[in-house]
């Protein structure tokens, strides 16, 4: 069948393969985002420069301190975290009770200052970051070559978004930060510390961006401009999704990876706009978002 439409079974799997790590990274990123927009009502336009810090940490450990991968993917989202919630408790703290718009200008210049220090120092080229040797190689199956190393962050990211998702939808830890977000006071009445926790909720959500960024250190090297090429298409996936939608960030990620890799197959000339093609689509018959909940 796909002989006769001109596109080989190989070609086919091999875009599925790279729609979904894609997704993988949509959906990693997109998560974050939601959860930060979710529980914080803040729009962290400064995720992809995070997301990129969280590659150069991993570099960076490797280069000078001689730490591999796997422990970067523990070292990489506590300093990246760490960091984050330092810019929360000085800077973003202050803009909770203002309009959106206050905390995207905030976060989009800090994006831009934080891409321009690691600019300024180690140029726009990309940095080489090696796969681990366990990761190295990969399997014929027949129809298709897969790497191990792909198979892999699939894997993981799809493990950990699911590990969010249950942490902040079916736990006590959840509904303790979904009621923060509704209602600090009683929550605070309650002996818990909201200003905490909600800086805890925003080192997790960088976190996250932090993780996905060492995934993504061996597949597409290490460089400051990888958050800001990747930002724009995961705001569309937010929005898709549903803004502050957790389940709607993972199925909308992966989702709309496959799409894109599809359309790079059976028509190359809108892989780089159909995300925003959908996402024109989906404000205009559902404004809130495929997941999302009307206030």
């Amino acid at each position: 069948m796909f002989e006769l439409l001109g596109i080989s079974p190989q070609a086919l799997f091999g875009q599925l393969l790279i729609g979904l790590i894609n997704g993988a990274f949509y959906a990693m990123l997109s998560l974050g985002l939601a959860v930060i927009f979710g529980l914080l009502n803040i729009i962290n336009f400064c995720h992809g420069a995070l997301y990129m810090m969280g590659a150069f940490v991993a570099y960076l450990a490797l280069q000078h301190l001689g730490l591999g991968y796997w422990p970067s993917l523990i070292v990489a989202p506590v300093v990246v975290g760490a960091f984050g919630m330092m810019l929360e408790r000085t800077m973003l703290r202050h803009l909770y009770k203002l309009d959106h718009i206050y905390g995207l200008l905030l976060t989009f210049g800090l994006a831009l200052v934080i891409e321009g220090v690691f600019r300024n120092e180690f140029g726009a080229s990309g940095l080489p970051y090696g796969i681990p040797p366990t990761l190295s190689g990969g399997q014929n199956l027949g129809f298709m070559f897969l790497p191990n190393y792909r198979a892999w962050v699939i894997v993981a990211s799809l493990g950990v978004c699911l590990a969010t998702w249950y942490v902040i939808e079916r736990t006590k830890l959840g509904a303790y930060l979904r009621a923060a977000t509704e209602n600090p006071t009683l929550v605070q009445a309650f002996g818990i510390n909201v200003p905490r926790m909600i800086t805890l909720t925003y080192g997790l959500g960088v976190a996250l961006a932090a993780l996905a960024g060492v995934l993504a250190a061996p597949i597409y090297q290490v460089s400051p401009l990888m958050g800001s090429n990747l930002i724009i298409v995961v705001f569309a996936v937010v929005v898709i999704g549903g803004m502050g939608s957790i389940l709607g960030s993972i199925v909308t990620g992966f989702t709309l990876g496959v799409v894109e890799g599809l359309t790079k197959v059976f028509y190359p000339e809108a892989s780089s706009t159909v995300i925003f093609i959908i996402m024109a689509i989906v404000l205009l018959i559902r404004p809130t978002g495929l997941f999302g909940r009307a206030h």
